[in-house]
This record gives structure tokens, C-alpha cells and sequence, in this order.
């Protein structure tokens, strides 16, 4: 990781050097904030107005006396300089007018037959303590108003406010709790009251008379009516493909096809409703803000304080170009294996000039100075160099990765022979596989035959053969790439450890050129053993695109998104399934917003870095449409498609694992069965019979919009599960909760840990076998000096220098991360038999924090424990801030 620097935020000034904050939707490219936060308060004082403001009911029956304490979060934005709106709201404190409140009861009037006029008041602030500004406001209830229900909040202010919760006291059964935990806009930029229900939850016909009718009309605004470009207070969640990773506008080489649809399918994202392009009318617009997101999605100003949004916008708009401006030429390598070693030792010299010291002062974690100056980035050397710096060389270590390291969804078992692609051979050449029996044989020394092998599920693969080789003619026409369908074989030794016997790179023919096929295998003479390391370096990279858009992206990042926009869209927040669901989707939709913006992007991070270029969105799109099933994502499911495990009702958690050493599968099993009990305590709960499911019209239709909106592409293909028992739910609930969870952090935190040593996993190939139809000069070099071919097919500088950057600050964790089972919800808190059930869930997550230990510890688990090896940790529930390669957060949050 990149060394660390005091990182301290103990106030608003460590962000304030940020002159330009990060936007959705404003002219400021570094700002998440409205148009109006664009200067930092100099000098104010917020006033405590310690005048009560009752509302009176104007009825004469008895009443009660009950006071509403409103907590609102100090923001970057209510600490702001708004000029003469600032000014009108210090007016409105003094007032007593901030926020008005209006109590909601559950009953309807049986004078009037509808819902009863609700009692108002406005709340005045009456304290201000650290980043918390309380206010008040007191109510007079008739004693025949019945429960309250829901708050209606006004935001009386020119400027949004963001609410945490209003606790309503003193009535006979103790307080009322609602928890807002979102930005309340203001009445000047849209009319319409917020809505907050209490902590309670209700099944659609469970709604109390009183709020049905709010129930619906909420839901409503949260739909919108598609129609229009979003604004940045909208709370509006609706569907739109990707058709905003291209900018042809602005150079027609970025023009990108519509990824979603019948030639690409794909998951739907948010819609923004931006314009379409001058030059292409079927692409949106882009900007140099980010684009639309619904409110509540942003960051909090925790996290922007903190750690994400400013590490990130930092670190794309200032120093990428900052190290483009270091390292000049873009094809630039290293010239020996030593200069790699420098980028730690000595780092890189960054030209800030004008804007020297910039990005120290707001992201001082990403620079370390040798000396008194502040422009160099030096990094932290990854674990896995520090215990052996020759681990990238051995082979055991390529195999072990595949099981241990940060890409454990590509090894699939082999059951048979020979191996075949499914291309067309009047297109790609032959279908079968250049492996050969006599071939894999020798390689394992004639231990038993490869039928035996098979029968005994001792050989394995990185296939990725067929998924490439479609693309080979056009990734090779990128400059600075090349690409290869591959295949890798493993064997698998008495003692659980994988070992590499041999793998295949096929060219299909072109140019005028016939198919090419060569098989490398471990060596003992120095030219092959040369031609082994650079097939590795290929089959990395390879694997690395698999990881970083298929296991990562695809199936954690852009498969969620699908499912925050059904349940927003379909599932009020009285409703115990979104209650559940909401804290596993946190802040992954403005994750994916930055993903869209300078990740997936044309020309951004995975395209300028990775072998497939500006085919890997379409490549992704590929593996999506041929091999995606929502039944495919839990994790025994997963485990079973891929044949690395069987069911076995006899075995631990009903699965035989075909590796019994395979430490992704052995924690997250543990993981997943303490998800699947906790979900099944709750789900049972709420649903003590079957009926109750298949009647649930909310719970329906979000189920409905997931397959028939979110993944339209594959609506009509197999592999959804019906929805109409209790154990359907369960199984549903417990599959994207571990997306959520398990599967993203096991992906997404060892990135730097492998990823950061640019020769074990480098993310491009970028030149051809040296015996793939070769002139003698180039022959000739690769036998003159075979260290200089390998560098030369590594990344370049300022390819490995960016991934290096990317994913030191995409492996760790924020200081306010929410790990899985750390800290109750407040509606489950309120009710003692979810709480008892979390209680459970809870402790479960401390013991699998022992068993984690324990496995590490054991000696005879040899791939993940022994000389130079670093723990397997990534499921490990609980973690500190920064990166320390374990802790399992609620949700995909970076």
C-alpha cells in the first residue's frame, strides 16, 4: 500500500484546502455537495433560540404534552458561506422557523373518514454540541389522537439539512423513535414535505389505516415519472443502461456502444436523464461533475471527511495527471526488476508546480516525503513482498492464489477430456484444446493417468480461452496491448496445494495468418523456463481482468445496483425486508457512480490498464450474457457450478469441498450459514406462513422489477427463483446479502496485498510470446536478454505506478465502516426477538473471528499458512480503518 501519512480529520479544516469540491450534478468537479457550497463559513455563530413554540390542538379533550428533540448533523454544507441565504436562515433560527414538524397518526378520523389533520409545530434549535445541532419542538396530542405513525418534516431553510433522528417524548408507553438518517431538501427548491415513519416495521396489510395512504404516495415519489433530467436534491430511482461510459463529444475515439440491450446485455443503473451526445445520439451526455444520484446515496460527510469521496476525487483528477506529468512517456518500462523495487525505495517525483503540496494537504495517506519536500509518491511495499520477495517467481504461489489470493471465483474443476472450445472452427480454428494426455502425464510424472485424474477431481482451470479469443484481432489492434485466449491446468497434490502442469495461448487466425496454439510447461533448461514466466505473466494478467470486471465489478457492484433500485422503488422503509436489506446497501451506488466516471469509463483506469482495453465494458457484457444466473451467486451454489464442491449432507454446511484446503470456500461457508440463520430467524418471523409471501404485494413486485427491469436482458432465462414460500425468500435474501458482504470482500480488500507487486499479478500483457511467429532480431533478443522481454511485457511505469494508486486506496477501510454483524438497527433493536436473533448473528461473526485465527495458525493448511505467506484474513469480520487485508463491511462501500 502507499505509505501512510498522519491522517488526521479532527476538524473541518483538513478538507478546506479542497478549493473545488466534488458535485453530482453542479459546475464543481470536486464537490458532493449543492451549488451553493462553494466557499467555507468564515466566522459564524449559531444562535440557540431558547423560546418554546407549542402547537395547540383546537381540540378541548385532554391532551398530552410531548416534545419532538430533532438531531441534526453539522455538514460541510450548513458550515458553509451562503451570503444572503445564509442570512435569511440565521433570520429563520432566531425565529424558531427552522424545521416544521407534523405529528402523523396511525388511526383514521371516524368523523371524517380519512386521515387525521395532523398536529404541527415548528422545532427551534436549542443546542449545538460538536458536529450535532439539536432543536425542539413541543406538542399538545389529544388523548384520542392514537399512535404516532410518521413525521412530515418542512425544511424551512435555504439549504438542505441533513437529519438523523427525531425522538418524540412523553407519552405513556415511553418515546417515540424515528430514525431519519437523510438529507431533508429545502422548501425552496422542492415544495414537497419530507416523510419519516417510526421504527416500526409492517407488512403492506399490516399498515395502520392512518398511513396507508402516505405509504403509497411515498413510494410514488421515490418511482418519479422517468420523465426529465434529475435534480442533485431529487430522491428519484429509476432504470437506464450504460450508455454514459463514452464521451464522442469530445473526442469521437471515446464514441462506446450502449452496453445493455440484446447485442450487450447487461444490469441497468441508475437513470440521471441527462442529454444525449451531439455526435451520438444514442450515448449521454458526460461532464467533468458527477453525474446524477439520488440524495440519500451520497456520501455522508463522514466519509468525505474521512476517507472515500476526497481519496478518490483526488486521486483521478489531481494525481493521475500528476503522474502523467512525471513519467512522460506513456510506453515507457522498467528496465530491470530493480527500478520496481524503487517505486517503494524512492518513489516518483510528482510536478505539482502551482498546485505543489495539494493533494498532501487533502489526501496526506497517498504521499510520503524522503525530504523536506512534499512531491514524491513513494509506496508502502505489499505484505505479500515483504515476506518473500521472491514469491512472484515460484509456482506454488501462482497456484496457491487462485484459492487464497484476491480472485478465488476463476478455478473451476475439470470433468472431462479432451477440452473443447464451443467457437465456431470455421472461425477460430479447432475447437479441441493443444493439451494432449501424453502432455499432462509427464507433467505429473505418470502419478495416474488423466482419466484417472478427472474421475478423482484432482485436475483444475483458468479457462479463458472462449471468452477471449473472440476479441484477440481487435485487442491487438489497441497500440501497447496484445491478448491471447488462454488455459491453465492444475494438479492437485496429496497435501491440498494446486501444482501448474502446463498452459495454452491460442491466436485465431488473422491477418492472413493461421490459428497459433503453443502449450508451456514447467521447465528445467533456461529458454523454457523463460517462456513459462512470460505464459504466467499473460494468464495473470488475464486472470486480473477476470477479477477486477467479472468477479468485482460485475457480480458485486453492478448486479447490486439492480437491487437498491427495486427495493427503493418497490418496497416502502416500514417494510421489514427493506429494514433488512438497507444497511447491506450502503453507499454502493455512488461507488458505482465513480466507477462510471473514471474506472470503467472510455479511456479511464480499467481500459487504459488492463489487456482488453476499450472492449473490456463489452467483455464483461459477454461473460454476463453467457454464464450469469441470479441461483449462481450464493456461495455453495457458486462452489457446486464451478465444481469445487458437491453436496453432501453429511458434510459441514451439506457441501464437500473437491478442495479440502481451499480457504475462500472454508471461511465463507461459515460466514454464509451464520447469514443464512439470521436471515431465516427474521424472515420467519415476519412470515410464519407460506401465504403470507406470495401476498405481499410489495415484496412481489420488487421481486418482479429485480428480474424483469433490473436484469431484463435475462428475464426470460433460467436461473430465478420463483418467490412464494418463506424458504424462497430466505434463499433469495441470503444470496444478495452475501454479494453485499462475503463475495465483495473477498475481492476487493487483498487487491494491493497481490496486486500491488507489479510481477505477480500485473493487469496487462502488453507484448507477444517471443515464439509466436518471431524474426530472428526478435528471437534473438528474447535469447540475449530474457529479464528485458519479460519487462518489456509487463505494464509500463505509469500503468503499474496508476493500478498501484487505485488499488492502495480500493483496499482499505474508512474509519466509519459498518462491518457485518457489528452494530444492531435501530427497528430491529425495538423488536426483542429480531434483537435476540442479532444477537446471535453477532455472536457468531466473534467466533468466526477465532476460527479464522485458529486456520491460520494450523500448519497442515498450507495454503494459507507457512514460509513467507501471508494469512488468509479477507472474511474475517472485524477490522480497524486503513488496510489491513480483513473485515467484512455491511456493504459494497468502496
Amino acid at each position: 500500500m502507499l505509505k501512510p501519512q498522519a491522517c488526521h480529520f479532527d476538524s473541518i479544516k483538513t478538507i478546506l484546502p479542497l478549493k473545488q469540491p466534488f458535485l453530482h450534478g453542479s459546475v464543481f468537479p470536486f464537490s458532493s455537495r449543492p451549488p451553493w457550497f462553494n466557499k467555507a463559513r468564515n466566522s459564524s455563530k449559531l444562535v440557540i433560540f431558547t423560546r418554546n413554540i407549542k402547537a395547540v390542538s383546537t381540540e378541548t379533550e385532554k391532551t398530552v404534552g410531548v416534545k419532538a428533540t430533532v438531531t441534526v448533523k453539522q455538514t460541510l454544507s450548513s458550515m458553509a458561506n451562503l451570503g444572503p441565504s445564509r442570512g435569511f436562515d440565521d433570520i429563520q433560527d432566531l425565529l424558531g422557523r427552522t424545521l416544521l414538524l407534523e405529528l402523523v397518526s396511525t388511526e383514521l378520523d371516524p368523523r371524517a373518514g380519512g386521515e387525521k389533520e395532523t398536529i404541527k409545530g415548528y422545532a427551534h434549535q436549542v443546542s449545538k454540541v460538536k458536529d450535532e445541532v439539536k432543536y425542539e419542538a413541543k406538542f399538545e396530542v389529544p388523548a384520542d389522537f392514537g399512535e404516532v405513525g410518521a413525521v412530515l418534516v418542512e425544511n424551512e431553510h435555504h439549504r438542505e439539512m441533513y437529519l438523523h433522528e427525531i425522538v418524540l417524548d412523553g407519552f405513556h408507553n415511553g418515546p417515540v423513535n424515528v430514525k431519519c438518517a437523510s438529507w431533508v431538501h429545502s422548501k425552496f427548491d422542492n415544495p414537497q414535505k419530507r416523510v419519516f415513519f417510526t421504527n416500526k416495521s409492517y407488512l403492506p396489510w399490516e399498515t395502520p389505516s392512518g398511513l396507508k395512504k402516505l405509504r403509497e404516495e411515498e413510494l410514488k415519489v421515490l418511482r418519479g415519472d422517468g420523465q426529465g433530467e434529475r435534480k442533485w436534491f431529487d430522491r428519484i430511482y429509476d432504470y437506464d443502461v450504460y450508455n454514459d461510459l463514452g464521451d464522442p463529444d469530445n473526442d469521437l475515439s471515446k464514441k462506446r456502444p450502449v452496453i445493455g440491450g440484446k447485442q450487450f446485455p447487461y444490469p441497468r443503473r441508475c437513470r440521471t436523464g441527462r442529454p444525449m451526445c451531439d455526435t451520438d445520439p444514442v450515448s449521454e451526455k458526460r461532464t467533468s461533475v458527477l453525474p446524477y444520484l439520488p440524495r440519500d446515496e451520497v456520501f455522508s460527510d463522514v466519509k468525505l471527511l474521512t476517507f472515500s469521496i476526497n481519496y478518490l476525487s483526488c486521486l483521478f483528477q489531481g494525481m493521475m495527471p500528476s503522474l502523467a506529468g512525471a513519467i512522460t512517456d506513456a510506453h515507457r518500462g522498467f528496465s530491470c526488476l530493480t527500478d520496481i523495487d524503487r517505486l517503494f525505495n524512492e518513489g516518483i517525483k510528482l510536478p505539482f508546480e502551482e498546485n505543489k503540496g495539494f493533494l498532501k494537504s487533502v489526501i496526506p495517506r497517498l504521499i510520503k516525503t524522503i525530504t523536506s519536500a512534499d512531491d514524491v509518491l513513494r509506496f508502502e511495499p505489499p505484505p505479500t513482498f515483504r515476506k518473500d520477495k521472491l514469491f512472484w517467481t515460484r509456482d506454488e504461489e501462482f497456484a496457491r492464489q487462485t484459492l487464497a489470493g484476491c480472485n478465488p471465483f476463476g478455478i473451476r474443476l475439470v470433468t472431462e477430456w479432451p477440452l473443447e472450445s464451443k467457437l465456431d472452427p470455421k472461425i477460430y480454428g479447432p475447437s479441441k484444446s493443444a493439451f494432449t494426455k501424453e502432455l499432462i502425464e509427464s507433467q505429473i510424472n505418470s502419478y495416474m493417468t488423466v482419466d484417472e485424474a478427472i474421475k478423482q477431481k484432482k485436475l483444475f482451470i483458468l479457462d479463458y480461452h472462449d471468452w477471449f479469443l473472440p476479441y484477440v484481432e481487435k485487442v491487438r489492434g489497441v497500440e501497447g496491448t496484445t491478448l491471447y485466449g488462454s488455459r491453465t491446468l492444475f494438479f492437485l497434490n496429496p497435501d491440498e496445494t494446486l501444482r501448474p502442469l502446463a498452459i495454452e495461448l491460442t491466436r485465431p487466425p488473422m491477418n492472413g495468418k493461421p490459428v497459433w496454439k503453443s502449450v508451456y510447461t514447467p521447465s528445467w533448461n533456461s529458454t523454457d523456463v523463460w517462456l513459462w514466466r512470460l505464459a504466467k505473466a499473460h494468464v495473470s494478467a488475464h486472470d486480473s481482468f477476470h477479477h477486477h470486471m467479472i468477479s468485482h465489478w460485475l457480480r458485486s457492484h453492478c448486479c447490486t445496483e439492480t437491487y437498491i433500485l427495486a427495493a427503493k422503488r418497490q418496497l416502502s422503509e416500514m417494510h421489514p425486508i427493506y429494514q433488512l436489506l438497507h444497511p447491506h446497501f450502503r453507499y454502493t451506488m455512488e461507488t458505482n457512480v465513480l466507477s462510471r466516471q473514471f474506472l470503467i469509463n472510455a479511456d479511464g483506469i480499467i481500459e487504459s490498464n488492463l489487456n482488453p482495453s476499450k472492449y473490456a465494458t463489452e467483455l464483461s457484457s459477454l461473460a454476463y450474457g453467457q454464464e450469469w444466473r441470479f441461483d449462481h451467486q450464493g456461495l455453495p451454489a457458486d462452489l457446486i457450478s464451478r465444481g469445487m464442491a458437491v453436496e453432501d449432507p453429511s458434510a459441514a454446511y451439506g457441501l464437500r469441498l473437491a478442495i479440502k484446503d481451499y480457504p475462500f470456500a472454508n471461511d465463507g461457508l461459515i460466514l454464509w450459514d451464520a447469514l443464512k440463520q439470521w436471515i431465516s430467524d427474521y424472515v420467519n418471523h415476519y412470515y410464519p406462513k407460506a401465504s403470507f409471501v406470495e401476498s405481499d404485494e410489495e415484496l412481489q413486485a420488487w421481486w418482479k422489477e429485480v428480474r424483469t427491469v433490473g436484469h431484463v436482458d435475462k428475464k426470460d432465462e433460467p436461473g430465478w427463483p420463483d418467490l412464494r414460500t418463506p424458504q424462497d425468500l430466505i434463499q433469495i435474501l441470503t444470496t444478495i446479502v452475501w454479494v453485499c458482504t462475503g463475495h465483495h470482500a473477498s475481492v476487493n480488500f487483498g487487491q494491493y496485498a497481490y496486486s500491488g507487486y507489479v510481477p505477480n499479478r500485473p493487469t496487462i500483457a502488453r507484448t507477444n510470446m517471443p515464439d509466436e511467429d518471431p524474426s530472428e532480431e526478435q528471437w534473438n533478443h528474447f535469447l540475449e536478454n530474457p529479464e528485458a522481454a519479460l519487462l518489456e511485457c509487463f505494464p509500463s511505469m505509469i500503468q503499474a505506478a496508476k493500478v498501484m494508486t487505485v488499488v492502495d486506496v480500493l483496499s482499505c477501510h474508512s474509519p466509519d465502516e459498518e462491518y457485518i454483524g457489528e452494530t444492531i438497527q435501530p427497528s430491529w433493536a425495538e423488536n426483542p426477538d429480531i434483537k435476540a436473533a442479532f444477537d446471535r448473528f453477532h455472536g457468531r461473526m466473534v467466533e468466526l473471528e477465532r476460527i479464522v485465527d485458529q486456520r491460520n495458525g494450523d500448519k497442515n493448511l498450507k495454503n494459507r499458512s507457512g514460509a513467507g505467506i501471508i494469512p488468509y484474513e479477507y472474511l474475517k469480520p472485524f477490522s480497524e480503518p486503513g488496510m489491513t487485508g480483513k473485515g467484512v463491511p455491511n456493504s459494497i462501500s468502496i
